[in-house]
């Protein structure tokens, strides 16, 4: 059984939006763009126990946190799920509510299929669903799920009841409820499934842990004082009452109940530090490291694994406080041992484990959400792309603004010059990272355009710097790229000494001297405190041509003020913050007065 697609209307930041879901997925995108939630939306339709809480939902799962129309309409939260992939006993139980879903098409068929077809593109599926609302006259929130088809007679549905969640075998790891949850009893959690799952062994500790904690003693010894304070109130209460209408107080923990034990039961694991006695100390298992505690986890879902045989797993970040070798081998792991795996990350070491087209993206504007599968990068081969998508393309797939810089240099500068801008004016300008602005290298102007494409296929929000071009050139970047910003000159060099002032280049060329990192090879160019400035910028023009892709450049703005940094430079990043932060648009003026309208390019 897996999860093929997935329906959402007004649940909290997603107004609506749906997605199509491959065997194995990771959902990727900017943070607060809608993962965990979409995590949460299945887990409303398929978790067993999720109906279980009080409220099932609240005032901020609405969308905009709005539950009532200006009419004083209840507003329902819908979420609708299909799964396919039905394994036999799945298909008997379920045959009364079973559709037809084309995987060719992505999509169910309006009825089963035609008579004898053999298409193996069609298989059955089954279609659920979740409700939810405000109950005026409760005055509380309710939920349910249902199947979705056939609708009875008056227009209702068939319940989908717990016992038919699990038998779909979804399982829903949240980053937050590892540590407390994982080991303990509460229902639901990882060892509460296990149990669950040992159909062949009784699980009869609840009666007699309930009555040895009847009968257990607490504080009874007289140095304690507390059989002292007991015996006070018994004689108190003789004075109003007959003897034989109460019984001696003392105290016990028999008012425990299961629920209040699947609680509190929890599982020690020893620390590695010893008493003075020699013997180890243990502590809860939530007390343990976290990468301990996530270790852990997935040694207990490979455990669910095999004992369930077909199961879905969704788990939020599996790469936090777990180094790569290991979250390679979780990935691993778990999809060979699940029908289906469902992650969110953050992580380049866990995207590298998924094709581009298990790779979802994920876009949301004005609550309307959307995934697009990932694809190869131009130039990129398949042979190829682990190593690239690590180095060069990661972080623009996890970010919502790429910037895209014509080469190496430029991908070390403009970086360089907003953390530089941003210490020199914190009040002014932000950092391209405070910006959530991923930078990728395009490695060469004739894949500008060619990226740009492939990030506005994916919903990003795509810059580019460049240096001049033709108007060929000029007119492929325009169209793939809604905000491109050319330099007046040809060659980043001339970018950085065509617009800075002498006393910095001397300044820079003086501070490469003393460190002693001017080249050999241009030793007869060496820079001195006399030499002429057309000479200086000559030679430094062979200098930063000579240190292309080695941070020079970058070096070079770290050491510049505002005032010494070319005005390109600074106008493009001005207009960069402009365009992601409005409302600060006293400092963007100046750069908007020099960016041309229509293209988009500085003049």
């Amino acid at each position: 059984m897996r999860i093929t697609k997935l329906k959402v209307e007004n649940f909290r930041g997603i107004k609506n939006g749906g997605l199509l879901i491959p065997s194995h997925a990771v959902m990727v995108g900017d943070n607060n763009i809608g993962k965990s939630s979409i995590l949460e939306a299945i887990d409303l339709v398929l978790g067993p126990e999720r109906l279980s809480r009080r409220p099932v939902i609240d005032e901020h799962d609405f969308y905009a946190g709005q539950y009532i129309n200006n009419e004083g309409t209840p507003i329902s939260i819908n979420i609708e799920v299909v799964v396919s992939d039905l394994s036999e006993d799945q298909t008997r139980h379920f045959r009364d509510h079973i559709e037809w879903w084309d995987e060719e098409i992505q999509a169910l068929l309006d009825g089963p299929p035609p008579e004898g077809t053999d298409k193996p593109s069609v298989k059955p599926a089954l279609r659920v669903g979740f409700t939810g609302s405000y109950d005026a006259e409760e005055d509380d929130f309710i939920g349910s799920t249902r199947f979705m088809s056939p609708p009875k007679d008056d227009g209702s549905y068939d319940s989908f009841k717990t016992s038919d969640k699990r038998l779909c075998g979804f399982l829903y790891l949240r980053t937050l409820r590892t540590g407390s949850r994982a080991l303990s009893l509460e229902r639901g959690s990882l060892l509460d499934i296990i149990l669950r799952l040992q159909k062949d062994k009784s699980f009869k500790i609840w009666e007699e842990i309930l009555e040895q904690l009847r009968i257990l003693p607490v504080a009874d010894k007289p140095e304690f004082g507390i059989s002292e304070i007991l015996s006070s109130v018994q004689s108190a209460i003789r004075g109003f009452m007959p003897a034989d209408s109460f019984s001696s107080p003392h105290m016990r923990v028999s008012d425990l109940t299961r629920d209040t034990l699947r609680k509190t039961l929890t599982v020690f694991m020893e620390t590695g530090a010893k008493r003075e006695d020699g013997t180890e100390y243990a502590a809860p298992f939530q007390h343990q490291g976290t990468g301990t505690i996530n270790t852990l986890v997935l040694a207990l879902l490979s455990l669910i694994a095999d004992l369930r045989q077909n199961v879905i797993f969704a788990m939020e970040e599996p790469e936090i406080a777990i180094p790569p070798h290991t979250q390679k081998r979780i990935i691993d792991g778990v999809r060979k041992k699940s029908a289906q795996a469902i992650f969110t990350s953050h992580s380049p070491y866990v995207l590298e484990e998924f094709k581009p087209e298990q790779v979802l993206v994920l876009t949301r504007n004005n609550g309307i959400l959307s995934a697009v599968p990932a694809t190869y990068p131009p130039s990129v081969k398949p042979k190829g792309y682990k190593t690239e998508v690590r180095k060069r393309f990661c972080e623009a797939l996890l970010s919502r603004r790429v910037l895209i810089a014509e080469g190496r240099t430029e991908y070390d500068a403009y970086p360089a010059a907003a953390r530089r801008l941003h210490e020199l004016h914190p009040e002014k300008f932000r950092s391209l990272e405070a910006l959530g602005v991923a930078i990728i290298d395009a490695e060469t102007d004739s894949q500008v355009a060619l990226l740009g494409e492939h990030y506005k296929k994916l919903g990003k929000i795509v810059f580019a710097v460049f240096d001049q071009q033709s108007p060929e050139q000029r007119a492929a970047i325009q169209a793939t790229i809604k905000y491109p910003y050319e330099a007046a000159e040809k060659g980043f060099e001339n970018v950085l000494l065509n617009g800075t002032t002498e006393v910095a280049i001397r300044r820079y060329a003086a501070s490469l001297i003393d460190d002693g990192e001017w080249p050999t090879h241009l030793i007869s160019k060496t820079p001195t405190a006399a030499m002429p400035y057309p000479d200086l910028l000559a030679s430094m023009r062979d200098f930063f041509k000579w240190a292309k892709g080695h941070g020079a450049a970058a070096d070079f703005l770290l050491s510049c003020s505002q005032e010494e940094m070319p005005k390109f430079i600074v106008d493009t990043l001005i207009a960069i913050q402009t365009v992601i932060e409005p409302k600060n648009i006293e400092i963007g003026i100046e750069a908007m007065a020099n960016i041309d309208p229509f293209s988009g390019s500085a003049t």
